[in-house]
């Protein structure tokens, strides 16, 4: 048995989340994804993104790399009236309304390219990885392993959101 490590720990939870969202985004339509159930609410293909894109942007940023977003032409492809370094934090109700998608494919798409770098990312930190400061703008300064464990965090819980609105969706009249 291979011993547990916080990269096998990190690597886990950032899979659950990945082989979670193909179940809850498949054979998803197009009125499914936008539907909001409240004139102010976040759609489901919108919180997918915005999942995505906090994922891609905090975990590029471990790696002072850049993200899929860009790098692999997604922002492009999505096309959407946001400037390609927008991950959805502080969207307006207006500006989560202007999002626009025909079918999840493009959001799994997306979904594995980030996956694939996260794995990377996090397969390639050691106990110096994990612990080198990547972000100085909070007391105490944000490492790399507190890093990952929050954005394990904001991804599960926007997860969560998904299968909430999806079981408002799957139950309105």
């Amino acid at each position: 048995m291979t011993p547990t490590t916080a990269t096998s720990i990190l690597a886990d939870a950032f899979g659950r989340v990945h082989e979670a969202l193909p179940r809850v985004l498949s054979g998803l339509e197009r009125d499914a994804l936008l539907w909001r159930p409240d004139p102010d609410a976040n759609p489901i293909g919108w919180l997918a993104w915005h999942l995505l894109r906090v994922q891609d942007d905090h975990v590029a940023g471990v790696a002072d790399a850049e993200q899929v977003y860009t790098a692999q032409g997604f922002a492009e492809r999505f096309a959407l009236p946001y400037p390609p370094e927008a991950i959805g934090y502080g969207h307006t109700s207006d500006e989560v309304g202007a999002f626009e998608l025909d079918g999840p494919g493009l959001l799994l798409d997306y979904s594995d390219a980030v996956h694939a770098m996260t794995l990377d990312v996090v397969g390639s930190l050691d106990d110096a990885g994990y612990a080198r400061i990547v972000d100085e703008r909070w007391n105490p300064p944000v490492t790399a392993a507190t890093r990952l464990v929050s954005v394990i965090g904001d991804i599960t819980q926007h997860l969560g959101q998904i299968g909430y609105v999806l079981g408002m969706y799957q139950r309105r009249p």
